[in-house]
């Protein structure tokens, strides 16, 4: 489909629901836009975000604090 053809076909629509066609096209970009062209890497921004709790705690400990803190 070309891109004219959507045009024209966005063009026959009522004023009132451009507006939501406006917010799909947003959607459709923030799922199949730039960052989801390829696969994303996992990131670990979060690594030793509790490294100074580990004299005073076990891995398992941790695991459940951190599901009480949430």
């Amino acid at each position: 489909m070309k891109h004219q053809d959507i045009g024209s076909k966005i063009d026959k629509l009522p004023e009132q629901v451009i507006p939501e066609v406006s917010d799909y096209i947003d959607f459709l970009l923030s799922k199949y836009g730039e960052k989801k062209s390829g696969k994303e890497k996992f990131k670990f921004d979060w690594e030793g975000g509790l490294a100074n709790l580990k004299d005073e705690y076990t891995s398992v400990e941790l695991q459940h604090k951190a599901s009480e803190w949430r």
